[in-house]
């Protein structure tokens, strides 16, 4: 099957998005303070370690999701239950990248810089029952608008035939829209150092892909808070099969584990980790415009096997253009 070689396929690499696209909630029994981790996972994807032309490029992702999770607590005078729902969310990342012609250690030298608009939206409630059979219900929701943080973000990728390499570092500049006393945030308020690396099968032949990308992420302390997210691992990976030179279908998926508890005053050394998985389809296609070819991806996630997190399902537009 004859299809693009690598050098003209985009490795959809779009910086770490982190926590922008989830929701900063304020609810019990969420780690990653509130429920909100560096790592958005799912954000790298398709073409993950395959090469990209040298020169400019932007990537452009639209993002739109959709979580909740409920808890109920018992004691002796009643039951506390307590629920969150994200209505839909709608992002905008931007990542200019510029690719490196010469090598570095045999590898592809890329530096990217990525930011985001978008609104955040949150409502949370929480009814308290007697045990005469009493409730007691209140509720609050919360609406922000505004800029996210900055990721900058380095990568270096080997190609050796159908097979391809990929390393990377990034990191988040807490600039963006923060207030402690607000439900729905869309900056997280403290630093965050995340890399890892990743693989890619490409062969041009049959027109098959496989991507996967493993990374870990350290977290530092927010300050207004004193609250320190765990240290976790993530797992972004692919498959696609192309069914013509310009068009390939295929599934996504990811999964998130926290390695350690969060830390904060107060909090203990209460099971304070979270975990998540995704899994859904997908589908990219190759179109030219002018003497370019441009790239576009649509991808959709449902996740499952949550645990001290919020759940729900959340999908992805993107769109490459080099310069």
């Amino acid at each position: 099957m004859k299809m693009n070689t690598p050098d003209r396929i985009p490795a959809l690499s779009l910086a770490a998005f982190a926590a922008a696209a989830c929701l900063a909630l304020s609810m019990p029994a969420r780690a990653d303070e509130n429920g909100v981790s560096f790592w958005l996972p799912g954000q790298i994807g398709t073409f993950a370690a395959v090469q990209n032309d040298p020169g400019w490029s932007w990537s452009f992702s639209a993002y739109h999701g959709k979580a909740s999770s409920e808890s109920v607590k018992r004691n002796r005078k009643g039951a506390v239950s307590a629920s969150l729902q994200s209505t839909p969310n709608d992002l905008l990342f931007v990542s200019p990248t510029y690719t490196f012609a010469t090598p570095v250690a045999g590898a592809q030298l890329a530096v990217s810089m990525t930011g985001y608009y978008g609104r955040a939206e949150a409502y949370a409630s929480q009814s308290t029952t007697t045990v005469r059979g009493r409730t007691r219900s209140q509720s609050s929701d919360d609406v922000h608008d505004g800029f996210g943080d900055l990721y900058p973000m380095a990568t270096m990728k080997w190609n050796r035939g159908n097979h391809n390499y990929l390393a990377y570092a990034t990191m988040g500049v807490p600039v963006g829209a923060y207030d402690p006393n607000r439900n729905a945030n869309l900056g997280l308020n403290h630093w965050s150092y995340d890399g890892g690396g990743g693989y890619t099968y490409l062969n041009e032949k049959t027109g098959t892909e496989f991507s996967a990308v493993l990374g870990l992420t350290f977290n530092q302390k927010n300050p207004d808070t004193d609250y320190k997210n765990g240290n976790d691992a993530h797992l972004d990976v692919s498959l696609s099969q192309f069914l013509n030179e310009d068009f390939h279908i295929g599934l996504v998926g990811y999964a998130y584990h926290q390695l350690e508890n969060d830390s904060a005053p107060g909090l203990g050394k209460k099971d304070y980790k979270a975990r998540v998985a995704g899994l859904g389809p997908q589908l990219g296609y190759f179109f030219k415009v002018g003497q370019q070819k441009w790239y576009a991806n649509l991808k959709a996630y449902d996740e499952f096997d949550a645990h001290n997190r919020t759940s729900g399902w959340n999908a992805w537009l993107t769109l490459f253009v080099p310069i």
